[in-house]
């Protein structure tokens, strides 16, 4: 009778712990999950329904010449100079030095793994958005004679691949800081100003504008969740140089096979 019970009792706790794992996996990281979810996931569906209308059609959306048509009929010559001036802040230099004062300050401080994470994001993002327009082959809008002419392919736009690269690095890096709200504020306003200045010199349909943030978006959190740039903030102080110069649990275990 007692062998009987103890096997029903086995037999119940066998089909639980595939429950009970999955309960645990799910409860352990469901953060990471939503993010994944949120920040790679869903930014690259709109990239890949965007994306695909473009190949198909080899055009713009019916949005994206309304949009910079009215954006066009404010124009005015003190405007000609900001978004001429502006626009420089969201290039490719711009990005590569406010990074590169980052990575030294890093290095000095033995953060490794989040200077691997800054050096893969940013040469990464390079790299996508170059594969990209050669790929997508869209040319520029042609509605009027730009002011700050471009003469590579435009979709994803690559000011705003970059500005949003560096945004989310920045945000990324201060999301346990309590600062990390006004990095949100500014980096958002800093976006729409970039975006801004690429619509009213003619050189972006905005669609270019809105893959180009999500193909930066969705790397930047994907590349964090790999290479885990703030691993440290949830260990003990006095282990934050190990966890950044060392090899994690789960990357060691990887490592041996």
């Amino acid at each position: 009778m007692n062998k009987g019970m103890n096997k029903g009792k086995i037999l119940k706790e066998k089909r639980r712990s595939p429950i009970l794992l999955l309960k645990n996996l799910l409860f352990y990281h469901w953060r990471s999950l939503l993010l994944m979810l949120m920040g790679v996931y869903l930014p690259l569906q709109v990239v890949e329904v965007l994306a695909v209308k473009i190949w198909q059609d080899e055009g713009s959306f019916p949005w994206d010449v309304p949009i910079l048509m009215a954006i066009h009929s404010t124009t005015n010559p003190r405007l000609d100079f900001i978004a001429l001036v502006l626009t420089k802040w969201g290039s490719f230099w711009t990005a590569l030095l406010v990074l590169s004062v980052i990575t030294i300050l890093l290095l000095r401080k033995r953060r490794w793994r989040t200077v691997v994470y800054i050096l893969t994001t940013a040469v990464g993002n390079l790299i996508i958005n170059r594969t990209a327009k050669e790929f997508m082959h869209r040319v520029r809008p042609q509605l009027w004679v730009s002011k700050a002419p471009e003469f590579d392919y435009a979709f994803p736009s690559g000011h705003a691949m970059t500005s949003m690269t560096l945004i989310a690095i920045l945000l990324i890096l201060t999301w346990h800081r309590p600062w990390r709200w006004l990095v949100l504020s500014v980096g958002s306003l800093y976006l729409l100003v970039i975006a801004w200045t690429r619509l009213y010199l003619g050189v972006h349909f905005p669609s270019d504008i809105l893959v180009g943030w999500m193909v930066a978006l969705a790397w930047a959190i994907g590349v964090s969740l790999i290479i885990k740039p703030n691993v440290h903030r949830h260990t003990a102080v006095n282990s934050t140089i190990k966890t950044e110069t060392t090899l994690l649990r789960e990357e060691k275990q990887l490592s041996k096979h």
